[in-house]
Parts: structure tokens; sequence; C-alpha cells
């Protein structure tokens, strides 16, 4: 008997093939019917009711249109939270490339509040960067702090971002002169093992110093202090994406390893209380702060999200009624568009001062009530850019700090996907898979460049506007566009105030 040949082989290979094509598509057209009266019949939602099966295909291009707007049709200076052009500066500085531009600039200089600085006609003949001097931090506890660097990491917490993330930035900042905020979940390993200055955070669960129930652990507070990395304590009041909200962190991600941080148990919800529990008036927050700063000898302040000044006020008429001594060490101003994991877009966009209001009234309440010089001033919110940090210097900041464009640094790509564990670049996810993207060493030298450029860029616009070092920028340095296309300068727009007669 003959053997098949190729001819009879290939005919079967093609029986069988039509035979599983027409199954896929019995399969495929099965399964739209059964979609098709599903939509037709379900009562939740108008569009498919009325749109079967295509229906669906208007929110498959509402999700990709961010990707697509992002890629191809958003000019440079379009998008939000940051544009393009924006991240671009971002990235070819952690990438310590070349950072100039040709033929002109994309950003609108007639824009309503867009600052730009007054040059000098007849800048010194010196080198563009100075060093900044070093600036010191509660000069009553047992362990002052002077730390020169005027741009820092703030608040991320390990959890929130992953361990490699946490680890690439604490390398990246110890070798930048940068202190790094750890955020209020607590001291991590990770935040430790590159060396760097370290702020600790107490938020109002006292993640990393509670006891069971939620109150403070002085012995938990005092070991975590006693590291010699960690140089100041913060107690968070507020942040600036969700005021006077706690945060829920799902049991399914309170690791073995996140719940010995936190001090919370294995697998449960842990729901963070919307403020302090201990802190419900200026007294308080100052007897707070008076604690923590004997137990740990290390400075302590506060941060917060400003509605007004009125309580800073009274906070000003307590401290001169307890003792210069008794003063908070620094304040962190937390404008209203600083960003999180996830918040309610109500309180993301609609509560709290932007920091342009909240910056020069925390700093114009400060010295009309003599206090200027004793509260150090760190502020938050949206300074990524040499522009954005040198208008916050020239507004009476001592400190800058930045989350986001620490984050962009390490290769965020502003997908938006911060909140699902899904980021795709390994910064805000716990995935294994993913974050195997993020090489630490190769990320800490972005954080490092970053850093560096940035300072080194305000450092130019110093230069430029006839000071030594940007510390020295005073709002008469510095202009804003108002309403009418012409600029005024930020010191008539916020003139400083007058101390009134003792």
């Amino acid at each position: 008997m003959e053997a098949p040949g190729f001819s009879h082989w290939l005919v079967m290979f093609v029986e069988i093939s039509a035979a599983v094509l027409l199954l896929l598509l019995a399969m495929i057209v099965l399964l739209l019917c059964v979609v098709w009266f599903v939509d037709r019949n379900q009562t939740a939602n108008a569009v498919l009711r009325n749109y079967p099966v295509i229906g669906h295909f208007r929110y498959g291009f509402l999700k990709l249109g961010e990707f697509f707007r992002q890629y191809l049709f958003a000019m440079d200076r379009e998008e939000m939270p940051f544009n393009r052009a924006e991240r671009t500066w971002v990235y070819r500085a952690a990438k310590n490339v070349d950072n100039t531009v040709a033929f002109g600039s994309t950003r609108d200089l007639r824009a309503e509040g867009v600052p730009f600085f007054v040059n000098a006609p007849f800048p010194e003949l010196a080198e563009a960067h100075v060093e900044p001097r070093p600036v010191t931090i509660g000069p009553y506890a047992r362990q002052p702090y002077s730390h020169a660097a005027f741009f820092n990491i703030s608040a991320m917490s390990f959890g929130a971002l992953s361990a490699p993330a946490v680890s690439a930035l604490s390398r990246g900042a110890a070798r930048a002169g940068i202190w790094m905020d750890t955020g209020e979940g607590g001291l991590a390993p990770y935040h430790l093992e590159g060396g760097c200055d370290i702020i600790f955070e107490i938020g109002t669960a006292k993640y990393g110093c509670r006891t069971a129930d939620g109150r403070l652990d002085d012995q938990r507070l005092k070991e975590n202090c006693a590291h010699a990395q960690v140089k100041m304590v913060s107690i968070k009041l507020g942040q600036g994406a969700k005021p006077g909200l706690g945060g829920l962190l799902p049991g399914s991600k309170v690791t073995p390893e996140i719940a010995a941080i936190r001090g919370i148990p294995v697998g449960k919800d842990s729901q963070s209380p919307n403020r302090h529990t201990d802190i419900g008036n200026v007294s308080q927050l100052m007897d707070s702060i008076a604690h923590i700063r004997e137990v740990t000898g290390k400075p302590t302040g506060f941060k917060a999200v400003l509605g007004d000044v009125d309580w800073i006020r009274t906070l000003c008429d307590e401290v001169w009624a307890r003792g210069i001594e008794s003063a908070p060490d620094f304040i962190i101003v937390d404008g209203s568009e600083g960003g999180t994991g996830a918040a309610p877009q109500t309180l993301m966009e609609g509560v709290g001062l932007p920091l342009h209001e909240a910056l020069p009234a925390l700093v114009d309440t400060l010295l009309s009530k003599g206090l200027r010089e004793r509260i150090k001033v760190v502020c938050s919110g949206k300074c990524i850019t040499a522009y954005d940090v040198a208008w916050a210097l020239a507004m009476g900041a001592d400190f800058v700090n930045s989350a986001r464009g620490f984050m962009l640094s390490l290769g965020c790509i502003q997908s938006l996907q911060c909140n699902r564990n899904t980021c795709p670049t390994g910064i805000t996810t716990h995935d294994p898979k993913l974050q195997r993207g993020l090489v630490v060493m190769d990320k800490a030298d972005r954080v490092f460049h970053y850093a560096t450029n940035l300072m080194y860029e305000v450092g130019v616009i110093a230069h430029s506007c006839g000071v030594k070092e940007p510390r020295q920028l005073r709002r008469e340095h510095c202009r804003v566009v108002a309403n009418d296309g012409l600029s005024v300068s930020l010191g008539k727009l916020h003139p400083y105030p007058v101390r009134p007669p003792a």
C-alpha cells in the first residue's frame, strides 16, 4: 500500500484548519450573541442597552485615549499633571544628557501665573554654581541638623512605592547629599540601605511607632530615631492631595514585611484616622512636638495643608507664650496640587490652598510674628523643574521637597496606574515581574543626576539674577504674569510684611 504523499497531508491540514476556524467563528458568534442579549436586557447602562456589543468599543477608546494623547495628540505644554516638556526636562536631567533647546521655548510667557526671573544687568564674573550654605534646623534640640541641599525627596512610603524604588531613591539621595522623607508608612530597611539622611514621618495611624491600639509608642519611636541617618521627625497633619482624609491600607497589601514595619496585623485592613487622635488643637500640637523632640532628641516639626493661616497665627502666639524653644523646628507646607497614589477627585481638586498662595501666606505670617528665623519652611507641590524651585526659594522657602519629580527620575511615564499595582515601570507596584524593570543601581544614578542638575540650574538662575547662591533669591527677583498679560513683581504682589513693634 502506497504511503500518503505530501498533497494528502496538505489536504488534511487544510480540512482540519478549516474545521478549527469554523469552530472558533461559531464560538465568537455565540459569545457575541450572549453579550448582545446581556447588554440589551441590562438596565444600568443606556449606551449598552441601545447599542449592544458595539457600545463596548467606547470604553476601550476611553481607556486607550490617555495613552494616545500622551504620545500622538497632546502638545508639549498641554498635559496634566505634568506636560511633556516638563517630563522631558526631568528625564534628560536624570540621564545627565544635554538639556539645551534650539530655536526658542514652547513655554507661553504671556499666560497668567507664569513666573520668570529678572536678570541683573551686570552679574558677577564668577562661576555660576556656588554651593548653598548649610541651614541649621532645630537649634534647641539635643541633635540639631545642618543641611545644605535645598532640593530633597518628599514623603513617599514603602508600600506606596516598591522596595527597588525606595532603594534607588536612598542610594541616589546619599550621593547627591539630599534627604529622603519616609512617608507615613514607617522606616523600612530600604530607606536606610543607601546611607542618606532621613526624615521620619509620623502619620495619623502612627505606623512604625504605634501601640496595638494606635497610640504613640515612645519606645518604638526612640528605636526608629536612634539610627544616625534619621535627622528629623515630621508630624503629618495632612497632605495636599487629600487634606482631612485618612487612608485605607487593604489587607491584601499588608504583607508580613509591611506589617512588621508598620506595626499592624498581617493581612488585615488598616484604616488611618483623618487626624491624630491626640492632636485636636494648636496647644495639643505644641505638646506633641515638645514630647517627640524630647523622646528622640531630633528636630521636630509638622506637615500641613493650609486652608487659612489663622491657626498659624494662633500657633505663633502660643510659641511666644511658652518660649522660643517650644516652636516647631520646621513646617512643611504642602500645596493642594500635591499628588498621591489614590485620593477622591473631589479632595484632590477642590480642597486646600495651592502652593502659590499657601507658601507666601505661611512665610508672611511667620515674618509678621517674628518667628521666620526660628521656624524653617519646607514646601512641596509640583516643584519639579529649576524655575519651579527657584520661585519657591524666592518666595521664602528654605527647602523644596519633590515626590513626583523623583518618581519621574526613576523612569515614571505618568501612566496613572499608581493605585492599581500595575505600574509598568515597577515604581508603585509589588508585582515582582514589573519590579524587574527597575534596576536599582541604574536608577540611583538617575536620582543623583536629577537632584544635582536641578540644583545646578537653580544656581544658574540665581547667578543670572545677580546673587551668589539660590537662597539669596528674593521676591523682587521674580515676576509673575497677571491677567492683563503683563508681569508684576512678586515683591509687589506679595509685599513683605512689617512686623509691628513689640
